[in-house]
């Protein structure tokens, strides 16, 4: 890797609600090992990411990748739509 390409980091997730315009916030699941009990649990957290053509529904499941900050909390972009949702 050259000093200019960074490792940039892909999320995945489901498109739970349209924020804006050219917005949407996709909820990202998470297993992670619970550090006493030594079970696997669930961990959420929303992202904003920026789709520059409004393509996404709400329930698409999505692919986004970290891009330099749109917004106060928008650092992601649309990479592509894995499966389209019901609506």
């Amino acid at each position: 890797m050259n000093k200019e390409q960074k490792f940039k980091r892909v999320i995945q997730g489901k498109v739970v609600k349209k924020s804006g315009d050219k917005s949407f916030s996709v909820l990202v699941e998470r297993k992670v090992v619970h550090p006493k009990y030594r079970k696997i649990v669930k961990r959420f957290k929303k992202y904003i990411i920026h789709d520059e053509n409004n393509s996404c529904n709400i329930g698409d499941v999505v692919e986004a990748i970290e891009c330099k900050p749109i917004s106060k909390s928008k650092s992601f972009k649309l990479n592509k739509t894995i499966t389209a949702g019901v609506e």
